[in-house]
């Protein structure tokens, strides 16, 4: 059972294993099947068995966790969750690549692919048309995004978990726009652009969209400034009962536009999501837990190790005024 479980910081320590996975390792999720606690996982276990609420009614102060050495032992955890959750919130990273992998070093080799050949059919004992997959010329770096909280354990420990936890969503938010940011740095740098004069019209973005032949765009990604252009258009007022519902601003012919402070003003990228780019992790979401154990939150610093590269050129198309076309 979960109570027997003995909590120790080395449990975060386990080479290959998060810190919810080990837990889960002694805690194994499948004993607990058509019983109340089968939606928790290994983790909500112990904050039920120390009897810790981080959100709702009765929700607990944070140095609840402190209360005993074992469920201090919880607090980053705790602390990691709130932080991935409010990247989770923010990140475009899932509405714009395709595949998502993981390695042990600092760089990546990526995949490639390139097309050639007719597309017209296939004359007798001609070559057939040919979809070239290599690795990419050149590794694609992994980049070290993080951010530092300031904040003495006195200065929270009274505070509720659920205010605490919106803290710390925000930071994780802060972290996830800087990859935000790389990610649309990286797919402007692969992209050929179309470009538009003066003040962007419905058939510009009509033309952007089918300027796309070997690829379907469905996602765009546009600055603020564009994105309140193309809102402002009077074709967009038949979208208005797709955002009531979902939330989500999409265009008659299907392409959902989200918005990317980091782009220039008046530049939006065109994007293929089903096979445009892959994001490539180093890390998970990091906190240095032996300093939140220790030395309760005298800091929080989290950490992600990650980088985006560009699988398919011919699915990212990028469209900028006149003046601004640089190829």
């Amino acid at each position: 059972m979960y109570t027997n479980i003995k909590l120790d910081k080395s449990l975060y320590s386990i080479t290959g294993k998060s810190f919810t996975e080990a837990l889960a390792q002694l805690d194994p999720d499948r004993e607990y099947k058509d019983t109340e606690l089968a939606g928790l996982d290994a983790f909500e276990r112990q904050l039920k068995r120390f009897d810790i609420k981080v959100s709702g009614a009765g929700c607990d102060r944070v140095e609840k966790f402190f209360v005993s050495a074992e469920s201090a032992v919880l607090f980053p955890e705790y602390v990691r969750r709130m932080i991935k959750e409010g990247m989770d919130e923010v990140s475009i990273l899932p509405d714009v690549t395709a595949a998502t992998s993981r390695t042990d070093g600092y760089d990546y080799r990526a995949l490639s692919v390139s097309v050639s050949g007719s597309e017209t059919g296939i004359s007798q004992l001609a070559s057939l048309p040919q979809t070239t997959v290599t690795l990419a010329s050149s590794a694609t770096a992994l980049v070290k995004f993080g951010r530092r909280l300031s904040c003495s354990y006195e200065s929270v420990r009274k505070q509720r978990l659920e205010a605490f936890g919106v803290i710390l969503k925000t930071l994780g938010a802060q972290i996830s726009r800087a990859i935000n940011a790389k990610c649309a740095d990286v797919l402007s740098n692969a992209a050929s652009s179309v470009t538009y004069s003066g003040t962007i019209t419905y058939a510009d973005l009509a033309a952007f969209w089918a300027s796309m032949t070997t690829c379907d765009m469905d996602v765009m990604l546009c600055s603020p400034a564009m994105m309140a252009t193309i809102l402002a258009l009077n074709e967009m007022k038949y979208c208005v009962s797709d955002f009531m519902s979902s939330g989500r601003v999409v265009t008659p012919y299907g392409v959902t536009i989200i918005k990317c402070p980091s782009l220039a003003d008046n530049v939006a990228l065109g994007i293929d999501s089903s096979c445009a780019a892959e994001v490539i992790y180093g890390t998970d979401v990091i906190v240095d837990f032996d300093k939140l154990i220790s030395t309760q939150c005298d800091e929080v610093a989290a950490s992600i190790l990650c980088g985006v590269s560009v699988l398919t050129t011919s699915a990212v198309k990028k469209l900028a005024p006149t003046a601004q076309n640089d190829g």
